[in-house]
């Protein structure tokens, strides 16, 4: 979800009436689920990035900084850091689940709330030679 907006005018979207003054909460995580934007909208799918050379595409759908004018003022920072932070995890590890668990049995649907957070796991952290 994003932060809650509040309508400046009386407004007709798709349907529906909203009169001025109402608050909307808009739910980001409602795109990433649209069949017509992602090959696979109901799994982990991490290919979804990758074009048919195996190299990165941006996708406008994906908007983990939320979009128009509220975006995150952080964004760029917060990506970087990212960038740098799992770049370095999976360069010096390998992460597997524990022994006795498949990856098929790993639940990645997450925990939806304000933000949609992953559920927990244990994992293994394997150190790279």
């Amino acid at each position: 979800m994003s932060l809650p907006h509040t309508t400046s005018c009386d407004v007709n979207f798709k349907g529906y009436f909203i009169r001025k003054g109402t608050t909307i909460f808009p739910l980001l995580t409602s795109v990433l689920k649209d069949e017509s934007e992602w090959e696979k909208p109901h799994s982990f799918y991490p290919e979804h990035f990758l074009d048919e050379k195996g190299q990165f595409v941006k996708k406008d759908a994906f908007m983990p900084f939320s979009a128009g004018r509220r975006v995150c003022v952080g964004e760029s920072l917060a990506r970087m850091e990212l960038f740098l932070f799992f770049t370095s995890l999976l360069q010096n590890f390998r992460f597997t689940p524990p022994p006795g668990v498949s990856g098929d049995e790993l639940d990645l649907k997450g925990i939806v709330g304000i933000t949609l957070n992953p559920s927990p796991h244990k994992l293994c952290a394997i150190k790279r030679s």
